[in-house]
């Protein structure tokens, strides 16, 4: 039985993904261009989203993992891989990325010239920052692949011994809300042990610390629907207290980070509250999205086929318009505004028209094969996808 719920997760945690980096325009944290004006307060939103919206999503891909074995052997699952995540990563490498790069080099004024004087000649010369090659934001492509195909092995043999003692312990310990505090302990160690010394890179390699903890919430990802007998009642019996949880974890990092200086022991304090935290709000989205969202609809089938251009196409559009921004001298308010509604509707233009009716083009954004009945119109078959 398909879980919709887990549909609408990846669709809204996408879609807050063209806030989150609309926003990085505006606070005062490095990105690749930059408002003249940083928006302090903005912060405290970014960094209440930053805190769930990725590992959810790895957490997500886990499960998608775990379906996609029910259909497929070992040999199967990677080529489906590296049809959905290889190809979109090197056409978005070649085509997307690139102008996030000249836009950047063209307001730092280390470049001059032509989109096309940059391209192709300049656009690959030397690893980013100090060069122009980079994957930008879809660093999250490589690093899926690379899970899917160090953890292939033990998935396989999960999948092909359900009586495993694994999934014993996780059927046991996961009937109430404190059992997922053990799956919390590997996130307290990465958090604390590797983190400082592998700050986040997002280069896959030597981002041990990136590599570590977003791992294990993909294992988390497979191993936790392995159990749905389990883990959805768990998760929708208490999804109040692990709201509650949240908000509290939410409050108490907060105000720890502004109220005390940087020591070892606020490091491992931080430490423990930012994966309390984490786990609490994932857990409290898995709830209400399982009580409240597990039904299919029109808009979720649409959404759910656009989301994956969306992601690829989203950030070379707001840079694009955070570019325009400065050249206009838009007050804060209606540059964000500009940047959140342009990016959306010029993102869904070039996937309503340019990708998704042609069957060649959008494998290329990690889409099958097949087109839409007319370009700009949205249509969807009676069976959810």
């Amino acid at each position: 039985m398909r879980r919709y719920d887990l549909d609408w997760i990846r669709v809204l945690v996408f879609a807050l993904l063209i806030l989150y980096h609309v926003g990085m325009f505006f606070v005062p944290w490095d990105w690749h261009i930059k408002y003249e004006t940083p928006t302090g307060w903005l912060r405290y939103p970014m960094l209440f989203i930053n805190q769930w919206r990725l590992p959810i999503l790895f957490v997500v891909s886990g499960m998608g993992t775990y379906y996609a074995f029910n259909k497929r052997d070992g040999k199967q699952f990677i080529l489906e891989r590296s049809k959905r995540l290889l190809v979109p990563l090197l056409a978005g490498i070649l085509l997307v990325v690139p102008p996030q790069v000249y836009l950047e080099r063209i307001v730092e004024q280390q470049f001059h010239g032509t989109y096309f004087d940059f391209w192709p000649v300049h656009a690959f010369t030397g690893i980013y920052p100090s060069g122009n090659f980079s994957w930008h934001h879809l660093w999250f492509l490589p690093y899926l692949f690379t899970f899917s195909l160090l953890l292939c092995p033990l998935f396989i043999y999960l999948r092909n011994n359900p009586g495993n003692k694994l999934r014993a312990w996780l059927s046991k310990n996961l009937l109430s809300p404190a059992g997922f505090l053990w799956l919390l302990l590997p996130l307290y160690l990465a958090e604390a042990l590797l983190e400082p010394f592998f700050p986040v890179t997002h280069a896959l390699a030597g981002d041990w610390f990136t590599l570590t903890s977003n791992g294990f919430l993909f294992l988390y990802g497979f191993m936790l629907i392995s159990v749905k007998g389990v883990f959805w009642p768990t998760v929708q019996k208490y999804r109040r207290r692990f709201l509650y949880c949240g908000i509290l974890g939410f409050t108490i990092w907060i105000s720890t980070i502004l109220s005390f200086e940087d020591t070892i022991y606020l490091h491992f304090t931080e430490a423990f509250l930012k994966v309390f935290n984490l786990g609490a709000w994932i857990l409290a989205i898995f709830g209400y999205s399982s009580r409240y969202l597990n039904k299919p609809g029109f808009s979720l089938a649409y959404a759910n086929e656009a989301v994956y251009p969306f992601y690829i196409l989203h950030q070379t559009i707001t840079i694009f318009l955070g570019y325009l921004v400065l050249q206009w001298e838009f007050a804060f308010i209606p540059a964000f505004l500009f940047m959140i509604l342009g990016t959306f509707w010029l993102t869904w233009l070039i996937y309503a028209t340019l990708i998704r009716p042609w069957k060649w083009i959008r494998p290329l954004f990690g889409l099958k094969g097949r087109g839409g009945k007319k370009p700009g119109i949205i249509t969807c078959n009676k069976r959810h996808r």
